[in-house]
């Protein structure tokens, strides 16, 4: 099994510097042997890259499941700078993602893929996951995600 930076390396995928939070929270945080992360948009280099709802008349599934990946790698960043690099990550617990989505769009399931697909391919593992829709979510972004990932002998 190779190791997370390896695998990012393979992808071809940098790690983001942390998301700013955009309220009073912290980006992650380290309790009983995992790393949560709060709700991360898809911030790139500071701009969210992906706003409104999605479904019929708004952003295409296509779309808001590349904001999803974004928005994984964001939690990951986050998660790694809380303990010390990628490579300290064990794998990820568990995935709840939110899709702001119109009546009409029942497909969240497809767009949470991305966050879902990404982490597995640095993680080399599964996760538990939930896949909401939602009216609104902050900043009018499309997606949220948020995660938790075992840390490296933290349960040895």
């Amino acid at each position: 099994m190779a190791l997370p930076s390896e695998n990012l390396k393979k992808l071809g995928i940098e790690l983001p510097e942390v998301a700013a939070p955009v309220a009073a929270y912290v980006p992650a945080v380290i309790d009983r042997g995992v790393v949560r992360t709060s709700g991360q948009l898809p911030f790139v280099d500071g701009s969210l890259i992906m706003e409104g709802a999605v479904g019929d008349g708004g952003a295409s599934a296509e779309q808001a499941k590349e904001a999803a990946k974004i928005a994984a790698l964001n939690c990951v960043a986050a998660a790694a700078s809380l303990v010390g690099g990628v490579d300290k990550l064990e794998g990820c617990v568990k995935v709840v993602g939110f899709v702001s989505s119109l009546p009409d769009f029942y497909a969240q399931p497809a767009v949470v893929n991305g966050a879902s697909e990404i982490l597995g391919a640095i993680f080399e593992d599964s996760h538990a996951r939930s896949a909401v829709g939602v009216a609104v979510l902050p900043l009018n972004s499309s997606v949220e995600i948020e995660a938790e990932f075992r840390i490296k002998g933290a349960n040895d």
